[in-house]
């Protein structure tokens, strides 16, 4: 095993609706947010964690694989290769998974002998040419939105909230590297990350997906890896008989 090439993802990610990646700060202040969005603490200005990025792409990629009845809730690691050692696709898509991701914490050492985490997901703060647009245009860079409970027989609205939300159009800068340690390396880089990246785009970043919240949209640099990107079906391989 050899570090032979490091690959490397660039680009904006581009929010389609209000984004909320809590901040953990759970401490009610008068006349703030419930729930408020996560912020670089220097500069005050809301940011996408790496680890937001990586953990998403991995569940979804995870969830596809078809690996999840194999885990007991948990995420894939090495007693899941295990299970499915005798399944040659399952094995070579949870084989895919630990090589990207890593091993599990669950492990309490690599198991599987894959070597380390292949892919390093940065934190996306505000594209620069964006945050200049926005200041010029004295544009907020949060909003608050208001949800409820509606009451079904008094349909009445109840209890409510207000959440901190990063503004729909915001833009974030992205940068993912991939080590390329063995000869299979860059297949993976070039078939099941950019496949997690494209559910990702196709699901919801942060959390009340379900509510519309986390719709983005990745524009690389490269205009080739662009291209390709736009024409991705992670589903395809799926549907060949």
């Amino acid at each position: 095993m050899k570090l032979t090439e490091i690959k490397k993802l660039e680009g904006t990610i581009i929010l389609k609706s209000g984004l909320h990646i809590g901040s953990g700060n759970m401490e009610m202040h008068i006349g703030g947010t419930d729930s408020p969005v996560i912020k670089h603490p220097h500069t005050l200005e809301p940011y996408i964690p790496g680890s937001s990025l990586k953990g998403k792409v991995r569940s979804l990629l995870e969830m596809e694989s078809g690996l999840m009845i194999h885990t007991d809730g948990n995420v894939v690691s090495s007693d899941t290769l295990k299970r499915v050692n005798k399944d040659e696709k399952l094995k070579a898509k949870c084989e895919a998974i630990l090589k990207i991701f890593g091993s599990s914490g669950a492990d309490k050492e690599d198991e599987t002998g894959f070597g380390p985490t292949r892919v390093s997901f940065a934190d996306c703060y505000l594209d620069d040419e964006w945050k200049n647009k926005a200041k010029d245009n004295r544009w907020l860079l949060t909003e608050e939105k208001s949800e409820n409970v509606i009451n079904r027989i008094k349909g009445t609205a109840e209890n409510p909230r207000f959440i901190e939300r990063v503004t729909e159009g915001t833009k974030f800068k992205f940068l993912i590297t991939f080590k390329v340690l063995q000869d299979d390396d860059a297949t993976l880089f070039d078939t099941v990350l950019l496949k997690g990246l494209k559910l990702l785009e196709m699901d919801a970043l942060g959390g009340n997906g379900s509510r519309g919240y986390g719709r983005i949209a990745f524009e690389f640099k490269d205009k080739t890896m662009d291209d390709k990107f736009k024409a991705l079906n992670p589903f395809s391989e799926e549907k060949k008989p």
